[in-house]
């Protein structure tokens, strides 16, 4: 495990993101809140939150910082077969929430996949990426292709 005792605390922001590609009556039918578990989009924002939380549980090695907010929101693409999902993970410690972020879109859209799996087995997650990260020594990342 990396020493980050002589780093200062910092504030810190990481965002993150997946794409789930779904049929289009998939998507139409999470829109329209007719998934036959319940709320999709509301039970993968709080999984997506508790994922960030226990990263540290899931990476081996990664270190354990005191989250300070940590948002999931989601967005149906007008293409009708792609639902975006952002994670955005914020403290102020001696290491980045990389993970964190990139821990909360991940089993976010895991968490859409596992509730509507019974209409669309064929559902794909794709895309999860870093979109930016401040604070630290490295200053601000800015993914230039979103």
């Amino acid at each position: 495990m990396v020493d980050v005792g002589d780093k200062p605390s910092t504030e810190r922001l990481a965002r993150a993101a997946a794409t789930l590609r779904m049929a289009p009556g998939t998507l139409a039918r999470l829109v329209a809140g007719d998934a036959p578990k319940g709320d999709v989009l509301a039970v993968a924002r709080v999984a997506g939150i508790q994922a960030a939380k226990r990263t540290p549980e899931l990476i081996p090695l990664c270190h354990h910082i005191a989250l300070t907010a940590v948002e999931v929101r989601f967005a149906p693409d007008p293409d009708g077969e792609r639902l975006h999902i952002e994670a955005v993970a914020r403290c102020r410690d001696r290491t980045g929430v990389e993970m964190e972020a990139l821990t909360a879109a991940s089993v976010a859209a895991l968490t859409v996949y596992d509730m509507l799996k019974a209409i669309d087995r064929g559902m794909s997650i794709e895309h999860t990426r870093l979109l930016e990260k401040s604070g630290g020594r490295s200053g601000r990342w800015l993914r230039a292709d979103p």
